[in-house]
């Protein structure tokens, strides 16, 4: 077998906001990828390309970028490729496909949080992979910082994931990040590493245990998708890795499609990543992570090998989904009506929003492509899918980005996917990682509790903050988070990942209020609002307009109230001084679409549109609602 030392390929991974994105950025700088003029007026976080990720501040498409490093010694440059994987295990598709386009990857810890529930997802997607690990301890700067703790955490970790003796064998390396630091030896809590200036340290570790791409020089070309990526020119775009053989500009080569299908494609455009940017190339070689166009109709997974003697490489799997919601058209009064709902201004504002079934299940199948993590089934209703992924964020990520794009659609309250072991119902459950402060430790057990979570585990580090680690049903965290800051004064952290499927808990009572309904059309009103604000907590402002069956806010009470939210004051000739007594009203609560799908219950849905997001009831009829309770009540 033949080696390239001229290369190496890696993948950054850690817990959702330990850095990842921040130690790239100065590997980026450090490296000279950038002129010494524009590197002084980049952003940070400059792989976070995405609106969504900067406003959310966190990674969801996997993304790759090369180094140029010049060593020391004064030999040959070397290009380190870098995919900078998301951290939340609701992207788990994305960090299963980063993974298959490495060698190695470094495991980034935050030096006081520890390792934490994505720590354990994505280090066990390495392990499995059998990759080795470079242990990363960031944020060594940090005030609260617990290095040693942190170092007999993560070896607590690796050995709870089975990790056999090579892989536990790994060097560490101590950094702060934000600072383009590192070192190799352990600095003192809450300080950055005196010992160096620059992340050189880090730079010669990856070097060192990271393994050179070897291949056969005999072997026919293969090369396996991992990623794809559009352009307006060039079309669809695909990532891919080379495993054996070379690739190049013009040529003809055999494409394996996922049924096992095989037809002669020819590469029209290739490409390979240097700093930030795509730049045209002539040849890949094996390990080089490139990217080709002319093929339009390719799929993550599928391979490009020699015409004369196709091979195929295995088809990327990722694991089930958990969670689902019905996506449809926008069935509601104001559909197509703009922000205001107002007449014919707004619909001339908003010609090109987007409102048929044809249009979102076209915007569907085109997320498929992409997303190998999601499914999308058809339901009874020809103009609502049911999509399945692996979270709720996941989900209201999709949502979000479908608004943005000027479509008005009606989801579903979030379900969990279940499936039959053996005549029974088996559901997924969630392992919950949970910090507060002492104090709340009561609250945030009796909310687990009523969630049916069952504790497995409980540290105190001495500090204040109790660590409390749960398993508890996926159900169980919908619409949990919302009322556990609530509970913890803001103060909590929780973070789960999936463990797998337990039997069926039972029937889960989790929202205790009901819901204030508008019993008609119009107009909100201050009077309106000041008379009924005593009854429950308000989601609207004097202004906006509502319909019959639009839920206005959350009732004190148990069960759902009718209301007139439309109601204005009746004006007469003689007036008092005491007569217009005016009371202030109190701020709405305003939910953010992810805050809209916890508050759901069975029989509510959430209206989403590019200027609003509003949660209805299925039924928007009072007394067919009333009939139905009825029914249901008395079979």
């Amino acid at each position: 077998m033949a080696t390239r030392h001229d290369i190496r390929n890696v993948a950054i991974v850690a817990h959702v906001d330990h850095g990842k994105t921040t130690i790239v950025d100065a590997m980026l700088k450090q490296a000279g990828s950038f002129a010494a003029h524009a590197a002084e007026s980049l952003d940070d976080r400059m792989m976070d390309s995405n609106d969504l990720e900067r406003e959310k501040g966190i990674t969801i498409l996997a993304k790759n970028t090369a180094v140029k490093y010049h060593p020391k010694d004064g030999g040959d440059v070397i290009t380190i490729n870098i995919i900078d994987t998301p951290g939340h295990a609701d992207f788990g598709g994305e960090v299963e496909r980063g993974l298959s386009m490495v060698d190695a990857v470094v495991l980034l810890v935050d030096a006081s949080e520890g390792p934490l529930p994505q720590t354990r997802f994505v280090l066990r997607k390495a392990l499995q992979q059998r990759l080795p690990v470079i242990l990363c301890i960031n944020k060594t700067d940090r005030p609260d910082s617990r290095i040693d703790e942190v170092v007999n955490e993560t070896y607590d970790l690796f050995l709870d994931l089975d990790a056999d003796e090579d892989q536990i064998e790994f060097p560490i390396v101590y950094a702060c990040g934000r600072d383009g630091i590192a070192s190799l030896t352990k600095p003192e809590d809450g300080t950055v590493p005196a010992d160096s200036t620059s992340l050189e340290p880090f730079f010669s570790t990856i070097l060192e245990h990271v393994p050179a791409p070897t291949y056969d020089e005999a072997a026919p070309l293969q090369a396996h998708v991992t990623n794809l990526d559009a352009d307006n020119f060039l079309g669809r775009i695909a990532l891919l890795r080379v495993e054996q053989g070379e690739l190049r500009k013009g040529q003809t080569v055999a494409w394996i499609k996922r049924d096992g299908t095989i037809s002669n494609v020819r590469i029209t455009e290739l490409m390979m990543t240097e700093a930030l940017t795509r730049k045209p190339a002539e040849v890949a070689g094996p390990g080089d992570i490139c990217a080709v166009a002319g093929i339009a109709d390719i799929m993550i997974g599928e391979t490009l090998a020699d015409p004369e003697n196709p091979v195929a490489l295995p088809l990327i799997t990722v694991d089930e989904p958990a969670i689902s919601m019905t996506i449809g058209t926008n069935t509601s009064p104001l559909v197509g009506r703009g922000g205001t709902g107002k007449g014919a201004d707004a619909k001339a504002a908003v010609k090109d929003r987007k409102v048929t079934a044809r249009q979102v299940k076209d915007r569907l199948d085109r997320e498929l492509i992409g997303n190998v993590s999601l499914r999308v089934l058809d339901t009874e209703r020809p103009d609502a899918w049911e999509v399945q992924g692996r979270g709720e964020l996941a989900l209201a990520i999709l949502v979000e980005q479908m608004r943005r794009e000027g479509f008005e659609l009606t989801i579903g309250k979030p379900q969990v996917v279940t499936k039959d072991v053996d005549g029974k119902t088996y559901e997924p459950v969630e392992r919950m990682t949970i910090d507060v402060p002492e104090e709340h430790m009561g609250a945030v057990t009796q909310l687990m509790g009523v969630r049916k979570g069952r504790m497995d585990n409980m540290s105190n580090h001495g500090s204040g903050w109790v660590r409390m680690e749960f398993v508890v049903p996926s159900r169980g965290l919908i619409g949990f988070r919302t009322e556990f800051l609530t509970q913890t004064r803001g103060t909590g952290i929780g973070h789960s990942i999936h463990e797998g499927f337990e039997p069926w808990f039972g029937t889960l009572q989790t929202r205790n209020n009901g819901s204030l309904v508008a019993d008609r059309s119009g107009a909100v009103t201050a009077f309106a609002m000041t008379n009924l604000q005593e009854r429950g907590v308000l989601f609207v402002e004097p202004g906006t307009e509502v319909y019959e069956g639009m839920i206005v806010g959350e009732n004190s009470r148990s069960d759902d109230m009718d209301v007139n939210i439309t109601k204005e004051k009746k004006l007469t000739n003689m007036r008092s001084s005491s007569a217009d007594s005016f009371e202030a009203i109190v701020p709405p609560r305003k939910l953010s679409l992810e805050q809209s799908l916890e508050f759901c219950r069975d029989d509510e849905c959430v209206e989403v549109t590019p200027e609003a997001v509003r949660i209805r009831k299925v039924n928007l009829d009072a007394r067919e609602r009333a009939r139905a309770a009825s029914r249901a009540k008395h079979g």
